[in-house]
Order: structure tokens, then C-alpha cells, then sequence
């Protein structure tokens, strides 16, 4: 028998997605990982490392030259100065740091306050600390927000605003004006704020990523969260990170020490490799991505999706109300299966998932694959989709 706290959850969409492609030899464009490997150098610094002698327990706070790298990055890219000792800690995957981060910092009755469609780990770490999950909506097709209504949803319970930007699924990227008046919300209300950006190298001009935590008064009320598996294209080896004030720090890292203790060690050797690849890498990776955006939303466009571009993150997100007017996790199972090209339900992405099925008419596609994959997608698309709707006339 589950225990109370597990009992609204069952397997995740991108378990039950990723299975049913499986299943009728889909073009896997749901579960947001990448069908290449990230480069071959930190590849070898993770297998030298295996085989010279870092195979034993890590500091469960990280290898201190990954957290000195990590905070070198933080410095050039953002301005933003970490004591690596302190204030960086490394976590086995952001979904680890999003767990401990709201373990540490919330209880029972407490809220954390948070935009959908979200990713799906948000409502059972809450869940975990006792905690309540409270919403407030992006609305398509510009995932815009009401500051009144977000202001409205705050308690004398909200503790925590949780932020992900750039943004999955809805590709959103958050601009300074939205940022701003998240950061006076916070301050205002004393909330402390957490930020997902494991997409943070992942942007499309004109867009940049701000992180939260640069804009005055928000760097001591902010955990950032980060992960090495998106922009190194290494989503199995689940090394990610966090950076915040020391007194934060020392609260997010008693629930990782009790938990996992440490992530991998030989792999997070490795990753001291990664940040060592100079800008370079950074300026090639997003013009690689611009260039499978580019080929998956011209595929969609072609046969009846209705897409916004996308301003970060490797997703697009798709009106298929042209094409059919059926609930969404009908139409992606109906697609993976008659089609050959499995997506997501956006409706997975709300705390109503019920609800949101009635009225939303979108899914989501992921473009983190070699564009010779996209382009059986599209493939599949012109070959097929005809069919499979004439067959349901």
C-alpha cells in the first residue's frame, strides 16, 4: 500500500510516453533527451577518471574543483559571485536539488507558489514536505501572467516562489520587466525564490536568459538551480547544482546529505572537463539547436500545427486544433500509434490534469535530436497523417 503522500502519483508521463513509442516504433519526440552524446572530452575526463582513483565517495557537497568551476562560470556569465565552498553544492540531477531545495525550506502547511503548466516533479516535492502547491497560469500562445493574480494567490502559508525559466514546456524565456515584478513580489512578501534553469545556456535570439538572482536584493533570497545534463547534451549522468547564500546553502544540504549523500564521483570529474570547453562550445551548442528548432517547427507549421517559436529550451509546444478536436493525451497516443511520432499532453503539465484536457488543445515536441531524426518525423507526417485521419471520418 502507497502511503498517503504517493497516492495521487502514479508513473510519470515520460515513463508512459517513452514506453508506448517503444511499443509501435515511434519517432521518440516526447521525453526531452537527446538521441547524440555530448562531446567526447568529457566522455574521456569521466573514464580516466574511473580508472585513476575517483571511485570512492565524493565530499557530499561536490568535488571542490566542479564547485570551483561551477562558480568561475556564474562569475563570467552572470556577474554573480559563489563562495564554492559555502554557497555551490552539487546534486545528483536538478530534480534531487528541486526536492532537497523545497525539503529544506518548507513543512507542513506551507506553500509554494508556482506557474503552469510546470514540470512534473514540482507537485510531489511539494507533496514530500507537506507542503501545498499553488498555481497561477501562463496563458498560450504567449505564456503571458497576471502580476495581480499571482499577487492575490499569496498567503501568510507562501513561503516559496518556484520559477523556471527558460521555460519547459511552454519554451518561454522570462524578460527583465517579468522578472522585476517577481522580484519586488518577493521581497515584498518575504518569500524566498527558487529558480529551475537547467535550460540556461539554452536560448534563441532575440531572447537571453536573466537569471532572477542578479536583479537587486534577490541574490540572498535565491536558490538557483542548474544541471550539466541539458547543456552538455549528458542527461544520464544527473550532475546538478545549486547556488545560494550560505545560510540557504546549509538548509538545502542537510535533506541531500540524509538522501543521496553524494552524486557520482568519477562523473562529476568529468564535468570539471565540460567548463573548461570556453565559449566556443556555448556560441555552437545554441546555434545547433536554432538549426533543429528551425527544421521541427517548419515539419509542424507544414501539417497543421499551430507553433509559436520557441525562445528557449529544446521544446516547442503545439496547437493541434486544426488537425483534431480530441482531448491531448488522446491525440498523442493516437498519433504515436497511427502516426509513428509520440509526443506529450501539455494537460500533464497542471495540477487539474482533468480539467485541462477538456479545454487545451496543445503538445509538446522535443527537437534535442539529430535533425536526420526530425526529418523521419516529418517523414512519418507526410506519409501517414492523412491516412490516420481518414480513417477516423
Amino acid at each position: 500500500m502507497l502511503a498517503s503522500r504517493w497516492q495521487a502519483f502514479s508513473s510519470s508521463i515520460f515513463s508512459k510516453m517513452s514506453q508506448m513509442a517503444a511499443a509501435h516504433q515511434a519517432v521518440n519526440l516526447a521525453q526531452g533527451f537527446p538521441d547524440f552524446d555530448g562531446p567526447a572530452a568529457i566522455k574521456e575526463a569521466a573514464i580516466q577518471a574511473i580508472r585513476g582513483n575517483f571511485n570512492q565517495y565524493a565530499p557530499s557537497t561536490g568535488l571542490g574543483e566542479l564547485r570551483r568551476q561551477l562558480a568561475k562560470r556564474q562569475a563570467e556569465q552572470y556577474g554573480l559571485t559563489y563562495d564554492f565552498a559555502g554557497e555551490v553544492t552539487v546534486f545528483s540531477g536538478a530534480t534531487e536539488a528541486i526536492f532537497c531545495c523545497i525539503m529544506g525550506l518548507c513543512g507542513p502547511g506551507d506553500e509554494v507558489l508556482t506557474f503552469e503548466p510546470f514540470f512534473d516533479c514540482y507537485p510531489a516535492a511539494t507533496a514530500m514536505a507537506g507542503a501545498v502547491l499553488k498555481t497561477v497560469p501562463l496563458r498560450a500562445p504567449d505564456w503571458s501572467f497576471s502580476v495581480d493574480e499571482l499577487r492575490a494567490a499569496v498567503t501568510s502559508r507562501t513561503r516559496v516562489l518556484l520559477l523556471n525559466s527558460p521555460h519547459n514546456p511552454s519554451g518561454k524565456v522570462f524578460n527583465r520587466q517579468e522578472l522585476q515584478s517577481l522580484a519586488d513580489l518577493a521581497q515584498e512578501k518575504n518569500l524566498i525564490v527558487i529558480t529551475d534553469e537547467v535550460y540556461e545556456e539554452l536560448f534563441f535570439t532575440p531572447a537571453r536568459h536573466l537569471p532572477i538572482a542578479r536583479l537587486n536584493g534577490m541574490r540572498d533570497r535565491t536558490i538557483t538551480i542548474s544541471s550539466t545534463a541539458k547543456t552538455f547534451s549528458l542527461t544520464g549522468w544527473k550532475v546538478g547544482f545549486t547556488f545560494a547564500d550560505k545560510k540557504l546553502t546549509e538548509l538545502i544540504r542537510i535533506p541531500h546529505q540524509y538522501t543521496v549523500f553524494c552524486s557520482a564521483t568519477p562523473l562529476q570529474a568529468g564535468m570539471i572537463a565540460a567548463y573548461q570547453l570556453g565559449q566556443d562550445y556555448y556560441l555552437d551548442f545554441r546555434e545547433q539547436y536554432t538549426r533543429r528548432r528551425d527544421t521541427l517547427l517548419g515539419i509542424l507549421r507544414k501539417h497543421g500545427f499551430t507553433c509559436k517559436a520557441p525562445e528557449g529550451t529544446y521544446f516547442i509546444t503545439a496547437d493541434y486544433s486544426q488537425i483534431q478536436d480530441i482531448p491531448d493525451m488522446e491525440f498523442a497516443a493516437w498519433l504515436t500509434e497511427k502516426v509513428g511520432v509520440a509526443c506529450l499532453p501539455i494537460s500533464s503539465f497542471y495540477l487539474d490534469a482533468e480539467n485541462a484536457r477538456k479545454n487545451l488543445r496543445l503538445v509538446r515536441f522535443a527537437f534535442c535530436k539529430e535533425v536526420e531524426t526530425l526529418e523521419e518525423a516529418g517523414r512519418r507526417l507526410a506519409e501517414r497523417l492523412p491516412r490516420a485521419l481518414a480513417e477516423r471520418t
